[in-house]
């Protein structure tokens, strides 16, 4: 990659206009190897680039590919109407790079919500033809039965879909229910479970593809970079 200077690689990660970057340089904000660099006029290969602004560690990413816990009250938008939104849990760094949520959970859903700043790869994730499974765990209002289950995999009639909504379902708890679907009609997993006859409580996405909360290690409001072998996950698991 071609050697650019610090002002321009801290521009490109979010820390703000070229001017401002160039006065963090000048400070001498900005460390690479343990030593203050301040400089203005030095140049860097940015290629995985690690350096430090204002003792805080980073590495140089081209784009970035987010996985958070998403927590209950927050909504995944950049303009939040009632509760905050989902970007004020991130560095302020990643709204400058006009990092968006890949999808949508409602406020009141929990579990891994996928970021990023790559637009292909948002729409590519996004895109209904992809088919990526996404697997969710609802708690119910009653105990789970044997006869929910099987409404679940036989498929539900929507009061706006013509044909049944089928998915694969198993009962993980007392009034727990996994559900894996590979579609995302609006509000699907709680109007499946009301059409079946029962009423959902709570709702945590547990996975994408192959990329499950459990292995990446978040807690609730916790977020963390995907590398590639974690970006190869988000297939049909």
């Amino acid at each position: 990659m071609k050697k650019l200077t610090l002002e321009k690689i801290l521009q490109s990660q979010g820390f703000g206009t070229k001017k401002m970057c160039r006065y963090m340089v000048l400070d001498g904000l900005v460390e690479i190897g343990g030593a203050v660099v301040d400089d203005v006029h030095a140049e860097f290969d940015p290629t995985d680039l690690e350096f430090t602004v204002d003792g805080a560690a980073w590495r140089y990413r081209e784009k970035v590919y987010l996985a958070l816990n998403k927590p209950t009250g927050v909504e995944c938008s950049r303009r939040p109407a009632v509760h905050r939104g989902v970007l004020s849990l991130l560095p302020d760094q990643f709204t400058a790079r006009d990092v968006q949520p890949v999808g949508r959970l409602d406020h009141d859903t929990t579990g891994l919500l996928l970021l990023s700043d790559d637009g292909a790869f948002i729409h590519a994730q996004s895109h209904p033809k992809r088919h990526v499974s996404k697997t969710y765990v609802a708690t119910t209002h009653e105990p789970v039965t044997p006869e929910l289950v099987a409404k679940l995999q036989d498929g539900v009639i929507l009061m706006d879909e013509s044909a049944p909504l089928r998915a694969q379902a198993r009962q993980v708890g007392e009034s727990e229910v996994e559900i894996v679907l590979d579609m995302g009609k609006y509000h699907q997993v709680k109007r499946m479970l009301a059409a079946a006859g029962s009423h959902c409580v709570a709702l945590k996405r547990t996975a994408i593809g192959k990329l499950t909360l459990e292995a990446l290690g978040l807690a609730e409001g916790e977020w963390c970079y995907l590398e590639a072998a974690q970006l190869a996950m988000l297939t049909t698991g």
